[in-house]
């Protein structure tokens, strides 16, 4: 793990809220990582008989408190939801490193299967920005996962620190050197992509995201395999779509989550 690696993440332990304040039945759980680390989540009941349960993976900043409400709607469409905290954020303990996203990614899904009101065979995933990029890596590595949807997900570590860099005229100098030296390249979203076939994949972008260039949304999708589709949201900024467009966005999004897991039993 290199230094500039820390860049990647803003953690807080700020409370910004609860489901209470949707009106949802949810319960806060802890569970251990791999390697013995406590961590956090909330899960979220479904409001009628499931038709599945979600993983969600949120984004760099803050915590599940600030990031549970872009899959608040879904307890109303019939989904369980699971949101948790990589190490370091929020309740979860210790510090966070990419290799520790990766595994807190696999332990929450392993959490997910010792409950008896989960069906292991109707288990999707979401994830958002970074947790796109956790996302795609532990749902290649875990067939549990029937199918994935991402929202602003970059491709490369190295490659998104480069195109902040450029982004800043002061540092047009070291613009390619220095983020390929610094930001080493494990586990790479645009290396597990393909594995993620023959499930479902949905990569969502938005035109004008200011945070990820939605070109790495395209190079997903190219190096992805089949089934997979790409929804570029025309002139959505990051997380534009679930905030600024969410009558369009919630029923296509919630559609492809069913067809991952199938009809209802």
């Amino acid at each position: 793990m290199t230094g500039c690696d820390g860049l990647f993440y803003h953690p807080n332990r700020r409370d910004y809220g609860s489901p209470r304040a949707y009106g949802l039945t949810y319960e806060s759980v802890f569970f251990p990582a791999a390697d013995g680390v406590r961590l956090h989540g909330w899960f979220m009941h479904a409001k009628t008989r499931p038709v599945g349960t979600l993983l969600h993976f949120h984004g760099n900043a803050g915590n599940i408190s600030g990031h549970f409400h872009h899959v608040s709607w879904l307890p109303a469409a019939g989904w369980n939801v699971f949101v948790f905290d990589y190490r370091g954020y929020g309740r979860s303990e210790g510090r966070v490193t990419r290799a520790g996203t990766i595994a807190d990614g696999h332990a929450a899904l392993d959490y997910l299967l010792t409950r008896p009101d989960v069906d292991r065979a109707r288990i999707a995933a979401f994830g958002q920005s970074l947790g796109g990029a956790v996302g795609i890596v532990v749902t290649a590595e875990r067939p549990e996962i029937r199918g994935l949807a991402t929202d602003g997900a970059f491709d490369s570590y190295p490659g998104i620190a480069a195109w902040h860099v450029r982004r800043n005229p002061l540092l047009l100098a070291v613009a390619w050197w220095v983020p390929r030296l610094l930001v080493d390249k494990t586990f790479e979203p645009i290396d597990y992509v393909g594995r993620i076939s023959p499930r479902p994949l949905l990569i969502m972008h938005g035109t004008h995201d200011q945070v990820v260039d939605p070109a790495m949304a395209r190079r997903l999708y190219e190096a992805a395999g089949e089934p997979k589709e790409l929804w570029m949201l025309e002139g959505a900024d990051h997380y534009g779509g679930l905030t600024e467009r969410a009558d369009e966005v919630c029923p296509k999004l919630a559609a492809f989550l069913n067809r991952c897991v199938g009809p209802p039993r």
